[in-house]
């Protein structure tokens, strides 16, 4: 039976999308720059040392990229990195394989509300690939994402929550697999001193 760690830990595959994500929307000059200002080797970023993450080392990475990014821009990081989460997940259709691809297809099929909950599922089971434990919970009429190994928290703290780069990717998925917007919030953080990360879903309009 397969167990997984509420630690904070990522897969080789999300922490590559993600650094392909950030070069784009920061700037493929600029991001090394940015890192560089936090005190962070811009090698960190290049495909050798990336190739070699996972677990843990992925999850550290991944959140002092994020963290580097929320010093440089302050308030306006956060549009920055829900556009990187965004990115993402365009990305992750784009490079996804055979059955992957078969899979969302058939998503998109579903009645609308079996949609939404799939794709939510879909994605707890991508961050679960990398040991992490995340699922999906019904509330209701409401859906809600925990993550309970928040990668992006590793070592951070704060009195509000951090996983823009998550919000951002759960957003467009949903968007994606409905044609619809959704009101997404996080409602509680692990860099806050919750327990996981929880994002709720409320069902929005078409777009």
């Amino acid at each position: 039976m397969t167990t997984y760690s509420d630690t904070p830990l990522l897969s080789n595959r999300m922490i590559k999308l993600f650094v392909s994500a950030a070069r784009e929307e920061a700037g493929e000059e600029k991001l090394p720059q940015i890192l560089e200002k936090a005190s962070l080797s811009p090698a960190v970023i290049e495909a050798t040392s990336i190739n070699r993450l996972s677990g843990g080392g992925a999850a550290e990475i991944y959140a002092s990229i994020q963290l580097a990014l929320r010093l440089f821009y302050g308030r306006g990081a956060r549009g920055l990195l829900l556009r990187i989460g965004a990115n993402m997940w365009e990305r992750f259709v784009a490079e996804a394989n055979f059955r992957e691809k078969t899979e969302l297809e058939i998503l998109r099929r579903l009645p609308v509300p079996a949609r939404r909950k799939r794709t939510l599922e879909f994605i707890a089971e991508q961050f679960r690939a990398g040991g992490g434990a995340a699922m999906v919970h019904l509330l209701d009429t409401d859906l809600l994402f925990v993550d309970r190994s928040g990668a992006a928290t590793c070592g951070q703290e704060s009195s509000e929550p951090i996983c823009f780069v998550t919000h951002g990717l759960l957003e467009a998925a949903l968007y994606w697999v409905t044609g619809q917007s959704a009101d997404v919030e996080e409602v509680s953080c692990k860099a806050t001193g919750a327990e996981a990360c929880e994002f709720k879903f409320t069902p929005g309009i078409a777009g």
